[in-house]
């Protein structure tokens, strides 16, 4: 059975990214992917800040990263760069977290002028802790991401194309693999 981590690095359930992350975790679960959740925002504050690696809710959420096949990291992207959010839960994952596990990275940015901030600022980190099969990251304008009257969000075809081909990408290399 094939398992998946998603780690939302956002600050908020109720942001564009996370209308791409039940994208993504619709599309898995259709898969037959078992699917795991981290929404680091939630997680205990000192913990993350201290670095607490003894952390009950740390150590629960890297034994998911651990067990996982599949990892995909969504951030917004901030002054150039992914998440703080995002880093602090990174800096406590062992060093070698993502060895042998196949990583999709996404954002969601303001303008098209950060497109390559997973590239400089992300992919570095992932590799230092052990990705080597890392996707193509997805980068998608938070104008693609339309917020409805009902507080719902509509997102448009060309960005939903781009993120289901990856997903399906991903998902023939851990079969393949």
């Amino acid at each position: 059975m094939t398992k998946a981590v998603i780690i939302n690095g956002s600050n908020s359930r109720n942001s564009r990214v996370t209308a791409i992350h039940e994208k993504v975790e619709n599309y898995l679960k259709a898969q037959g992917i078992v699917v795991h959740t981290n929404y680091v925002h939630e997680l205990p504050a000192e913990d993350l800040i201290t670095a607490n690696f003894a952390s009950e809710a740390i150590v629960s959420e890297n034994k998911q990263v651990g067990e996982a096949d599949i990892i995909i990291l969504l951030t917004p992207i901030y002054k150039a760069s992914y998440t703080g959010i995002l880093k602090t839960y990174l800096d406590l994952l062992p060093q070698k977290a993502l060895l042998g596990k196949n990583i999709l990275p996404i954002a969601v940015g303001g303008s098209i002028g950060h497109l390559l901030a997973l590239e400089y600022a992300l992919k570095p980190v992932l590799a230092v802790l052990g990705a080597t099969t890392i996707a193509h990251s997805v980068y998608i304008v938070d104008k693609q991401i339309i917020r409805l009257e009902d507080g719902s969000f509509a997102i448009e075809e060309e960005a939903i194309n781009r993120l289901e081909g990856e997903l399906k990408q991903l998902q023939q290399i851990v079969v393949v693999n």
